[in-house]
């Protein structure tokens, strides 16, 4: 018996979608984990808070109020990566506090303690950090005008994406973050020997229908160019899971948007010398506080 070529195709694509899908909930799930350092190890008088998140959903974060509450507190926003949590980002915290900055480091949903969600993504990571930096705004010490944000791999995309939108942002700073969701896909499947077509292809477009988005609109690559504040791309040069060239590529791109790359000798998860990177993101952020916010919201 032969198959109709188009029967056999469908059934080929059904297959492959199929598999597609079981490879995602297989290496793409973020695996929830609590471990790690805890503020007061560090010295950090944090407190847990917990933010209203979409659909009744919480946000856990640890906040660490200003050494001074005069209320008029500059303050940044800390998100971790992909299967981080809210210690992910302690040692900055610490440095950050110690130079006078009230300090959130929520947790995305479907990390840490926050609650679980059907998936995570760019733009939820995105949306996650924004009601971050509401809550922060709406703390009287702090001084809604001068408020920052940073975040670590996918952490520092979904801050380029919040930079592209939301007016009166101060700062932001990206560490390590990728150029473009398909080069991510790509690598992660060529890791795994999948051939990009047909099952790499429809991966990833299997992503966009769940997450509800092209790549396109919400990588870096188009979102960097967008921003309303100075921006400081951060990353290690030994960097071998979102290679240097990936923040080369974003500062080929970067447009008109006020940026500066710096690489450091670091990998994608630490830096060598991590007093040296800490320093260069207090210097990013004392100068970019010395620029004038009108009261539209856009820095000149």
């Amino acid at each position: 018996m032969t198959l109709n070529p188009l029967v056999l195709s469908l059934a080929l694509a059904g297959a492959a979608l199929l598999g597609a899908r079981q490879l995602l909930r297989w290496g793409l799930a973020p695996t929830a984990t609590v471990a790690g350092t805890q503020p007061a190890e560090l010295g950090l008088p944090a407190r847990s808070v917990h933010l209203n998140g979409p659909n009744g959903l919480r946000l856990f974060a640890w906040y660490v109020p200003p050494l001074a509450p005069t209320g008029a507190a500059p303050a940044v926003a800390l998100m971790h990566g992909w299967g981080g949590n809210a210690s992910t980002l302690l040692p900055a915290a610490r440095a950050l506090h110690a130079a006078g900055y009230a300090v959130l480091l929520p947790e995305s949903r479907n990390h840490g303690r926050s609650s679980r969600d059907d998936h995570s993504s760019l733009p939820r990571f995105a949306d996650d950090l924004d009601r971050a930096l509401d809550w922060l705004a709406a703390q009287p010490e702090v001084n809604p005008q001068r408020l920052a944000a940073l975040g670590h791999s996918v952490g520092g995309a979904a801050v380029l994406l919040v930079a592209s939108r939301r007016p009166g942002l101060a700062a932001a700073v990206s560490v390590s973050a990728f150029a473009h969701p398909e080069q991510v896909m790509r690598r992660w499947l060529a890791a795994y020997r999948v051939p990009y077509w047909p099952l790499g292809w429809l991966v990833n477009r299997y992503v966009e229908w769940v997450i509800g988005t092209r790549f396109d609109r919400i990588a870096p690559l188009a979102t960097l160019p967008q921003a309303r504040c100075p921006v400081l791309l951060l990353h290690g040069a030994q960097d071998t899971t979102v290679p240097l060239a990936d923040a080369q590529q974003l500062m080929a791109h970067k447009g008109n948007a006020p940026v500066r790359l710096l690489a450091l000798d670091g990998t994608h998860e630490s830096f060598a010398d991590v007093a040296q990177a800490e320093q260069a993101v207090l210097d990013f952020l004392a100068q970019a506080r010395q620029r004038v916010v009108p009261a539209g919201g856009l820095a000149h």
